[in-house]
């Protein structure tokens, strides 16, 4: 969206440099599983030149998946201390598909660096946007916390192709929000009315109506850059590796199937004037041969080198898993003994220190969206906090085992222990004891 980023440049916005969109064109690329760059090619066969296109393993794809089933799945809970305002943020939240829309933009976000909750009143009704990365464009930021941000989308409208654009800047300590609509045109946008109903222009107050999230990590492309960048950046060259090893152990399989050679004259019996072939067409193992010296039946069984090929992508699948933060031996682990939560966490400890960190950022969009979301509806300052499902590499059982241990033992009180097992805030804790 090249047009966009002019537009809001001649606006007088300060935009993010072009080139790094196409990082992210990049990564979509590896995340969508075949880039025709590196899987498209072309071999000399020893007659002419013939296009080729290698198999891929889609593992971009499938370690974001992973991070996203790790950090924004089903067991998610966001509390509100005031049963009322619990109600109604729980309502918002179903009404927007939150625990199945949240999920997959966390996925996204991973694969592109970034994402971004955009709250706004739809008519009596509180609605969600869940954007991804090349439809976000920073505009104000400071210390990495985006502070302008503008969001666009393309859309049908009356037939005609539009990008629709919410720009959202902070102007004296309040937010105001501005809408527009264009066509696009290869020569640029062209301004539209916007739909009935649509304000151009209106202030949100002193709350932001939108939160960026990004994977823990550090833009080592742009230092200065508010964007994130994908949780797999730094990994294109083990992908391309993978895909490599995957591609040649599908090959081995292709070319290592067994072949008889039969002369050509036991391939065909004679019937009149013609020849009819005396073994199926469909019989893939047999290969008719003309030549004289061949007088019977000679089988050709070549030798796969599976075992050379597995050992090879379990390397590169493991370099993968660590360089994404998972840690090594998530993929193609060939033990299979059952192991406790604690074997697990001593084992991951990898895993689970970055996942404890990703959590962090998106702990804080979580209770900002929710924060947003009870602000359009007319609560303020409420207390807000969020529990993660970390029971799939974290022994919780254990934890609260311990925690009733420590409140009978007098070591912690009630307060605490709800903190601890159910992750409640202070606030929340206190009047749950009262």
């Amino acid at each position: 969206m090249d047009s966009i980023r002019s537009y809001l440049k001649n606006e007088g916005y300060n935009v993010i440099d072009d080139s790094f969109y196409s990082h992210i064109s990049k990564w979509l690329g590896w995340y969508q599983g075949k880039v025709s760059s590196f899987h498209d090619y072309t071999q000399y066969n020893g007659k002419t030149v013939v296009a080729r296109s290698r198999a891929t393993l889609s593992m971009a794809k499938k370690v974001c998946e992973d991070w996203a089933n790790l950090i924004m799945n089903e067991k998610v809970k966001i509390c509100v201390g005031n049963e009322s305002a619990q109600e109604f943020l729980d309502s918002v939240l179903d009404k927007n598909n939150f625990k199945v829309r949240a999920n997959r933009l966390t996925e996204i976000c991973f694969a592109l660096g970034t994402g971004a909750f955009v709250e706004y009143r739809d008519g009596d009704d509180v609605a969600i946007d869940y954007v991804r990365a090349d439809m976000i464009y920073p505009l104000a930021w400071e210390n990495g916390r985006v502070t302008g941000c503008a969001f666009a989308s393309e859309r049908i409208v009356n037939g005609t192709e539009c990008v629709y654009m919410n720009i959202h800047t902070q102007e004296n300590g309040r937010y105001v929000v501005r809408n527009k609509l264009f066509k696009a045109e290869y020569s640029g946008l062209t301004e539209m009315n916007l739909p009935e109903g649509v304000l151009a222009e209106y202030e949100a107050g002193d709350m932001p109506m939108f939160q960026i999230i990004t994977p823990n990590i550090v833009n080592n492309i742009d230092l200065d850059n508010p964007m994130g960048i994908s949780v797999f950046a730094d990994s294109i060259d083990i992908l391309k590796g993978i895909d490599l090893v995957y591609d040649s152990y599908q090959n081995e399989f292709r070319l290592g199937k067994k072949r008889i050679i039969v002369p050509a004259g036991m391939a065909q019996i004679s019937q009149g004037s013609g020849f009819n072939p005396l073994f199926d067409d469909n019989d893939t193992e047999f290969y008719a041969m003309t030549d004289k010296s061949l007088t019977d039946l000679r089988e050709i069984n070549m030798e796969l080198r599976a075992e050379p090929h597995e050992k090879a992508l379990q390397k590169n699948l493991n370099l993968l898993a660590a360089k994404c933060g998972l840690g090594n031996d998530r993929y193609l682990s060939s033990r299979n003994e059952i192991k406790t939560a604690t074997e697990v966490i001593s084992e991951k400890s990898e895993l689970y220190q970055n996942l404890k960190k990703h959590e962090l950022v998106f702990e804080k969009a979580a209770i900002d969206m929710a924060r947003a979301v009870l602000y359009l509806g007319g609560f303020v300052d409420e207390d807000i906090s969020i529990s993660f499902d970390d029971s799939i590499i974290e022994d919780t059982g254990a934890v609260a085992e311990r925690a009733m241990e420590e409140l009978k033992n007098g070591i912690i009180d009630k307060k605490q222990y709800l903190m601890r097992v159910y992750n409640m805030s202070e606030n929340q804790a206190e009047n749950m004891v009262k």
